[in-house]
């Protein structure tokens, strides 16, 4: 038999079920590929987008009080790292909290909104009181007497400040960070 009608032979007819599965196979193959593709895209898009700098993640480790010893936090505000075993309430306080109270917080999905005035500045805190009032839980607005910027967000590993309100970027922070619990394993 020529090669011309060995390969014409192991060809499957147009209209035959094994032709149609073939097709039915690479159709789907296709379409899983570029679904992929519009996921992978999209999954970077959306990693790319999140606000505020990245941090590396310094533990979870549990101190039993703010004075005990250990390793430095690595920004200030702090975004991870060793903390209290227990959390600040949720809400608006009046009074700065401990790095290693608010760190737990923040293990647990929450956000800080904290801010710095060097001469009274209660316009500032009744915007931001405004937007914090907006969640019931996982979400804290507190003064931040040492840091150099004005307004600082944290979540687990991040870290956002700048000098002047900025709702829309408040409240994208907050979304993109509250609610997601960094507890190991």
């Amino acid at each position: 038999m020529s090669r011309k009608k060995a390969d014409k032979a192991e060809r499957p007819r147009p209209g035959s079920q094994s032709a149609r599965r073939r097709r039915l196979w690479a159709t789907g193959l296709t379409i899983a590929v570029v679904a992929a593709g519009f996921v992978a895209y999209w999954a970077y898009r959306a990693a790319a987008d999140l606000p505020g700098a990245r941090l590396t993640d310094l533990g979870n480790a549990h101190i039993q009080m703010a004075s005990d010893p250990h390793v430095p936090y690595n920004s200030e505000p702090p975004t991870s790292g060793p903390h209290l075993p227990y959390i600040a309430p949720w809400g608006i306080h009046t009074e700065p909290i401990v790095k290693e109270l608010q760190v737990h917080n923040l293990e647990d999905g929450g956000v800080l909104v904290q801010y710095r005035c060097a001469t009274p500045c209660p316009d500032l805190v009744a915007k931001l009181s405004e937007i914090v009032r907006r969640y019931e839980t996982q979400v804290i607005l507190a003064p931040y007497p040492g840091m150099r910027p004005r307004i600082a967000l944290t979540a687990w590993t991040r870290l956002d400040a700048f000098d002047d309100f900025d709702e829309a970027r408040i409240v994208r922070f907050i979304r993109a960070y509250r609610g997601i619990d960094h507890h190991k394993g």
